[in-house]
């Protein structure tokens, strides 16, 4: 058993499955095509912050909407390896479309690398498609940028 809810992005569980997703993605690519961004330093009026819990109460998976004026920007997607192929990221994914539809937000969209397939094959099993790159990104062979529409 699993639950979703809304926590805040500075928490030490938080920053610990981040810090986590960030050495996974050291590994697969340059610095240079490294788009992190640090939620903490965001405030509650402009993120979204999920974080799932297995029933123990251990993190196990996180991910956020970074709301902009004209869209959200889906960020710091993350499931514990021991914890992926059990449907918990189609689980994450709805629960931020709906808390984007919740802020009024329309179009979701997405960076990801290309060294993650399982990532581009979440996103296109939940509609998700390719688009061009938006700001502030530039053209990255190392990128794919992805939205949907939702309501």
């Amino acid at each position: 058993m699993f639950t979703i809810s809304q926590e805040t992005a500075g928490q030490p569980e938080a920053v610990g499955l981040i810090a986590q997703l960030d050495k996974y993605q050291n590994a697969l690519y340059p610095a240079a095509s490294a788009h992190t961004l640090d939620l903490s330093q965001l405030g509650d009026e402009s993120l979204i912050f999920l974080m799932i819990r297995h029933e123990t109460g251990r993190a196990v998976g996180c991910g956020s909407i970074v709301l902009y004026p004209d869209y959200g920007e889906i960020k710091r997607v993350f499931i514990l390896a021991e914890y992926r192929r059990r449907g918990l990221g189609d689980k994450l994914l709805m629960a931020l479309e709906h808390a984007a539809v919740g802020k009024g937000v329309s179009i979701l969209r997405l960076e990801t690398g290309v060294e993650q397939p399982s990532a581009v094959t979440l996103y296109q099993r939940n509609g998700y498609h390719f688009c061009s790159p938006f700001p502030p990104y530039q053209a990255d062979p190392l990128s794919h940028f992805m939205e949907k529409k939702i309501q």
